[in-house]
């Protein structure tokens, strides 16, 4: 219980910076895996229109090649005032599931010289997914059709995945260095994701002004005054729990410390939890409702709506 008092000082004090954003949602819902919500694309538009929430995050498709259309966008929205549906994209690794994909860039999981150069090596915790440059500009001309696509069909604005992908290089032979170069581009590996995410926000916002976007996790890119200005909302993934278990005392309040420039810049934390005990799951909820966090907890794939707000 030690750890749990430590982060409540911390999080205390950002509690009414939180409350008075305006915009805030009270609730969200994340949804990746649509054909395990629901049996039908028709099915999953009828309970994510009824479902309360105020944003809705879902995969930018419903199955494979079955996209959202404008009518399900539209529909979803209708069940709420003000509602918002948000297309998630990983911005930071690439998916051997997506239209973008070569079947002939891999052999066995392994990348094969004929793999662009941006391409590295599979997720060893997620199969299928692969770590990028994503600085290159062959990843960054490949993606940006996918923002366009999302934006046509009526989305709100793009919740990206992966932002934290800097972390993977900052870890060299001579241990984790923070801020550590990009050898390409001469600026350091978060500098190159911030500028990532200005060139996908200014994007989205060529087709809709008013696009959110929102990061999840990569907390560390909010020492750059220039991210926190695009950025809508900040998610972050298990800053309570992981698992059955509890966080370090040391990580959760790292990334306190980073969301109190979000505080004062009124950007609201939507916060995803995945606690595997019902002690886990009431704090998580109690420790984000009393510091204006807005909170969801839930399965880790992603497959139903869990529960979100009061």
């Amino acid at each position: 219980m030690k750890i749990l008092r430590l982060s409540v000082a911390v999080l205390v004090s950002m509690q009414t910076h939180f409350a008075c954003a305006e915009s805030n949602p009270a609730s969200f819902a994340y949804i990746l895996q649509a054909d395990s919500f629901a049996k039908t694309k028709s099915s999953a538009v009828a309970q994510l229109k009824e479902s309360g929430r105020d944003w809705i995050v879902l995969d930018s498709a419903f199955a494979g090649d079955t996209p959202w259309e404008q009518t399900d966008l539209d529909t979803i929205r209708s069940g709420k005032a003000g509602r918002k549906v948000v297309a998630y994209l990983s911005i930071g690794e690439a998916e051997d599931y997506r239209p973008y994909w070569q079947s002939e860039w891999v052999s066995n999981g392994k990348r094969i010289a004929a793999a662009p150069a941006w391409l590295g090596i599979e997720n060893p915790d997620w199969k299928g997914n692969y770590q990028v440059k994503y600085w290159n500009a062959d990843w960054q001309k490949l993606m940006l059709p996918a923002i366009d696509d999302a934006m046509a069909r009526g989305f709100d604005g793009l919740y990206l995945d992966i932002v934290d992908g800097f972390e993977t290089y900052e870890q060299g032979a001579d241990g984790y260095l923070g801020d550590r170069m990009t050898p390409e581009t001469k600026q350091t590996y978060r500098r190159d994701m911030v500028d990532w995410v200005k060139a996908i926000a200014a994007r989205a916002r060529a087709n809709d002004p008013a696009a959110l976007v929102i990061p999840q996790n990569g907390s560390q890119l909010v020492a750059h005054k220039d991210f926190v200005k695009i950025i809508s909302a900040q998610g972050i993934e298990d800053l309570f729990t992981d698992g059955k278990k509890l966080q370090p005392a040391s990580h959760t309040d790292e990334i306190l410390g980073h969301l109190k420039i979000l505080a004062l810049a009124k950007k609201p934390v939507l916060l995803i939890e995945y606690p595997k005990t019902h002690q886990g799951q009431a704090l998580s909820k109690k420790l984000a409702e009393e510091n204006g966090l807005v909170w969801l907890v839930t399965d880790r794939q992603l497959k139903t709506l869990g529960e979100s707000g009061k």
